[in-house]
């Protein structure tokens, strides 16, 4: 992991008068949205949603206006984007970030500059860019940003790659790199590891000589889902009922006990994963899909002193906002992966943009391990 660490200003979104919705509290950046009629002939097309709720009934696909390119801005023609756990929370009202509505939706896509402003120096047309941070509502086919709201990436990886960059691999990396020094032959256990973080941390940690044991839960297409995730270079796939049974003992037999545990569940998932931990052992909790506390024992803290982290990316991003050189080592680490064959996207589904109402269903269902891209 160290190896690879080595290598490695928002106007307010506003609607035409007769749909102006009433103004929400936020601190997410966003980037300007106009609505227009939709007999505008040529007008691009976005995801919008002018209040929350569920996806299905709030998410309508609309004509938007480009605004007038600045002299600072960037047009941007959008290839594909995916739809993320967050970014579903965003729309319903129940995630931290909220933007300013009405608000296109998306965090993570890639898209093709079209045109930049002539003062934009870093940026040219032909250039493929990812959001720099959240709220720039990616689920669109074009659009004209800030260039500082925009990082450029190289147009010789896939784009699906490029699509899901800025999210899960970068979640993986950094959970990996930054709570524990971890060498080749070290361990790593986490949980969801079917999910898009999870299948990042497969990759990075085999690419770095570091060994994972990975719990999903049971299924009905288990024995598929077990000979995908050891394709992608999983040492262990277990059940979270394998991580109660006695014959967990084997697996440490070849397997040193993990020092960094990554918990993207909680509730007893968590309980039981923490179990496995070295003494003085990390624990980074970067997700809760199980809506249910972490809960540890007093005793693992007494007597093993393990330690329990919190890991959001958003607020790392902002974080590092000025450390341009260390975001860059990072994406740069990360393509080499996968320019490499080390790191490829997720499992995905493509879906055409007029079909969004059957890719955001698909998102929120139980059990599903394919993300959903909409091709724009």
């Amino acid at each position: 992991m160290q190896r690879l660490l080595r290598r490695a200003r928002i106007p307010p979104v506003r609607t035409a008068p007769a749909r102006t919705a009433p103004a929400r509290t936020a601190t997410v950046r966003t980037a300007t949205v106009r609505t227009r009629s939709a007999a505008a002939g040529t007008a691009p097309l976005g995801l919008l949603y002018e209040r929350h709720g569920e996806p299905a009934a709030v998410v309508q696909l609309k004509n938007l206006e480009v605004p007038k390119l600045g002299d600072c801005d960037v047009h941007v023609k959008m290839l594909a984007a995916p739809i993320n756990p967050a970014d579903i929370n965003m729309i319903q009202g129940t995630y931290p970030l909220l933007s300013p509505l009405p608000a296109v939706g998306g965090n993570e896509g890639v898209g093709e500059v079209q045109e930049v402003g002539r003062r934009v120096a870093a940026l040219k047309p032909g250039d493929w860019v990812i959001p720099a941070d959240s709220g720039l509502g990616t689920w669109r086919t074009r659009g004209v940003f800030p260039e500082e709201m925009l990082l450029k990436v190289p147009s010789d990886i896939p784009v699906l790659c490029a699509a899901t960059l800025s999210v899960n691999p970068c979640t993986a990396f950094r959970v990996l790199a930054d709570f524990e020094s971890l060498a080749p032959g070290d361990s790593v256990i986490q949980n969801a590891a079917n999910s898009g973080v999870g299948q990042a941390v497969i990759q990075i940690a085999r690419a770095s000589g570091i060994k994972t044991i990975n719990v999903v839960r049971d299924r009905p297409d288990l024995p598929k889902l077990v000979e995908r995730l050891m394709g992608l270079g999983a040492d262990h796939v277990v059940t979270e009922e394998m991580l109660r049974k006695p014959e967990m003992k084997y697996i440490f037999k070849s397997t040193p006990r993990p020092r960094l545990a990554l918990n993207c569940v909680g509730g007893k998932s968590t309980t039981d994963m923490l179990r496995h931990l070295q003494p003085k052992g990390t624990m980074v909790t970067y997700g809760g899909m199980a809506k249910q506390p972490v809960m540890v024992p007093v005793s693992a803290f007494i007597f093993r002193d393990v330690r329990l982290r919190g890991f959001w990316m958003t607020q790392w991003r902002r974080e590092h906002a000025q450390d341009r050189e260390g975001v860059v080592a990072m994406m740069d680490a990360l393509c080499q992966l996968i320019r490499g064959g080390q790191l490829t996207a997720p499992a995905c589904t493509e879906v055409p943009l007029q079909d969004y109402r059957t890719a955001l269903e698909a998102s929120m269902k139980p059990f599903v391990s394919s993300k959903q891209i909409l091709l724009l």
